[in-house]
């Protein structure tokens, strides 16, 4: 790759970067303010260890007669359980809530959270030490929300900084879907755990494709080494899997380039200063899990399915899951009670559906491989993880707690149609991702729409009542949130739209020349670059 070309592809990755995590944040900050409080799954328990940890209670207390560690909360924060009287009730509007600091409320909760992790909750409790209230977990879910679009911004710029690139803005505009921003927006370590694992799968595979035979990435091996460990560190302390969760990516990430780019990343001197730190931090993960007794503890009969049945019992039961566990991880907010109804899922199912086809229909056979590994993986380790600990805790998988997968394996796919040399397959990869962005972004922005419905009014009340006879209002009111995410929505659509067209540019060698990219993409394998 000459210089100018070189030049041009930092600067179209860092501007992918900084435009990314921009948009990214913007949506998840206005989650923040659309979801009441307390409505995210366990976002209860997540937010007052948060706001009891800053002020020195890292783990919750014992006490007698009840059931999980109790931790002490603040007068502004004093928690009254009428605050989810809507919950389990779709038809129920957020209006019957009180606020967080109710004279009601108590001075305590009792959270199941409470011998979790540190790291994550220090990050986002601070702001509860400056405001109070609904207003303080507001904040504490902006940060997150910033938090997450960090790993994010960072994700579009490596996938951007690559000598092939073309298909990747498609496969980051899943990090974007509704489910994984809600998250992001929330005070609950599953976004951070979302957002890291993006900015991961996209590192690594970055990473050993710096010590390939081919000329790797434009930047440097420290930077591509920095997002590495940040978002490893992040990764392995969100929650207690963690650790097997970096296992897993690395696993499949090498699977994907092949063993001697791996080889020579762990025959380099130098890997071994960053390895070191990324060790620490998982160990560090694992000691404070057996040690620090943030472990399941022995479920009751009744608290979950299988409570104490076996391994195989297990496995039957999570395969037969599986399709429920795809439609909670896309489209089942709040406590499993505001669910999308199936035909709106069907935007995201043809997008995934149209990119796994194109990829297995022009694999090698050991491209072949690779993609069905990323695929299997999906299912299989949900599987064996939730088996494996069925008899002590029943079934508790939720669907969201696969998306580091899924997303994971969009990546993995959309990275072998990238290094493709078929003519046909680089032809299409402008059209598909502007098609699929716009996809993605409109079913993003009618999620939020359903989700402020079941909220404003319930879903027993015709969707007219909201602008008629709204019940509950979030800040700044529900129109002004959903006109700001739809153009949000839009502006992230054009943005990997333009992204995937320059990509392609970029790609086929014809970005000095400013050619279209879909009359100069002949050949994904354009001539190679030299490393920065």
């Amino acid at each position: 790759m000459n210089a100018p070309t070189t030049a041009a592809r930092r600067t179209a990755a860092n501007r992918a970067g900084l435009v990314g995590f921009a948009l990214t944040a913007l949506l998840g900050i206005l989650w923040a303010f659309a979801s009441p409080i307390f409505s995210v799954p366990d976002e209860n328990a997540h937010a007052t260890k948060a706001i009891a940890q800053v002020r020195g209670q890292v783990i919750g207390a014992e006490v007698d007669g009840v059931l999980h560690l109790v931790v002490r909360l603040p007068a502004e924060y004093r928690y009254d359980p009428a605050l989810l009287c809507y919950v389990d009730d779709e038809n129920r509007s957020a209006d019957c809530g009180v606020s967080l600091g109710d004279e009601g409320g108590q001075d305590w909760f009792n959270t199941w959270t409470g011998a979790y992790n540190p790291v994550y909750y220090a990050l986002v409790g601070w702001p509860s030490l400056l405001i109070g209230g609904d207003a303080g977990v507001i904040a504490m879910r902006v940060v997150s929300a910033l938090l997450g679009a960090l790993f994010v911004g960072a994700a579009f710029q490596l996938a951007m900084a690559g000598t092939r690139a073309r298909w990747m803005p498609l496969a980051l505009a899943f990090s974007a879907l509704p489910m994984c921003v809600y998250l992001m927006g929330s005070v609950n370590p599953n976004g951070l755990e979302i957002a890291a694992s993006v900015a991961l799968w996209v590192g690594v595979l970055r990473l050993f494709e710096a010590h390939g035979d081919d000329p790797g990435p434009v930047f440097s091996r420290t930077w591509m080494w920095v997002v590495v460990t940040l978002a490893s560190a992040a990764l392995v302390t969100a929650r207690a899997l963690g650790p097997l969760w970096l296992v897993v990516i690395v696993a499949i990430a090498a699977l994907a380039v092949g063993w001697a780019p791996v080889r020579r990343l762990f025959t380099t001197a130098r890997s071994y200063v960053w390895l070191a730190i990324i060790a620490v931090s998982g160990l560090f993960s694992l000691g404070w899990t057996f040690v620090g007794g943030s472990l399941s503890s022995q479920a009751r009969e009744g608290d979950a399915p299988l409570v104490g049945a076996g391994f195989l019992e297990g496995v039957v039961y999570m395969l037969r899951l599986t399709d429920e566990l795809l439609q909670q991880a896309i489209g089942e907010f709040g406590w499993l009670d505001a669910i999308l109804p199936a035909w709106a899922l069907w935007s995201v199912a043809a997008v995934v559906g149209a990119i796994v086809f194109l990829a297995v229909g022009s694999a090698s056979r050991r491209d072949a491989v690779v993609v069905s590994v990323a695929i299997a993986a999906c299912v299989v380790v949900p599987v064996l993880v939730q088996a494996r600990s069925v008899g002590q805790t029943g079934i508790i998988w939720q669907g969201r707690y696969g998306l580091f997968l899924y997303l994971g394996a969009l990546i993995v796919i959309c990275r072998l149609l990238s290094v493709r040399p078929a003519d046909r397959i680089a032809r299409l990869s402008v059209r598909y991702t502007w098609l699929g962005a716009v996809l993605l972004s409109a079913f993003g922005a009618y999620a939020f729409l359903f989700v402020m419905y079941r909220y404003v009014v319930g879903l027993d009340d015709r969707i007219t009542e909201m602008v008629l006879a709204p019940e509950w209002q979030p800040p700044g009111g529900w129109p002004l949130l959903v006109a700001l995410y739809a153009l949000a929505s839009a502006a992230f659509a054009v943005f990997v739209g333009r992204l995937g067209v320059a990509a392609a540019r970029l790609d086929s060698g014809g970005a000095a020349a400013g050619q279209p990219a879909v009359d100069d993409a002949t050949d994904a394998d354009a001539p190679g670059s030299a490393r920065a």
